[in-house]
């Protein structure tokens, strides 16, 4: 009979960490869609666009500069904005009955 391996104590805390980080972002992302599906209802109400590409600009070139300070890849960070600001545009458009 085999022993089952000890896990690697070093591993399992940065595992640990790695879920706390995840759960937090999950949290986060939902209390961001809760606001942005707010700003949705509120441009269908008042007739503003979904989309507003110049927000979007801004948004991103501060986020870059954001990543890049804090030494994160700003493509990356550009791409995961970009996923976000997609799906937050699609909310809006179903608010808005497009």
């Amino acid at each position: 009979m085999t022993e089952t391996p000890q896990p690697d104590p070093v591993l399992v805390g940065f595992r640990k960490s790695i879920d706390n980080i995840d759960a937090a972002l999950i949290h986060m992302l939902a209390e961001r869609f809760r606001i942005t599906q707010a700003v949705g209802a509120y441009k269908a109400r008042v007739t503003l666009p979904p989309a507003d590409p110049a927000r979007e600009q801004e948004q991103i070139a501060r986020l870059r500069r954001l990543a890049e300070e804090s030494e994160l890849d700003p493509e990356f960070s550009e791409k995961f904005l970009r996923f976000i600001i997609d799906e937050v545009i699609r909310h809006h458009e179903q608010a808005a009955g497009l």
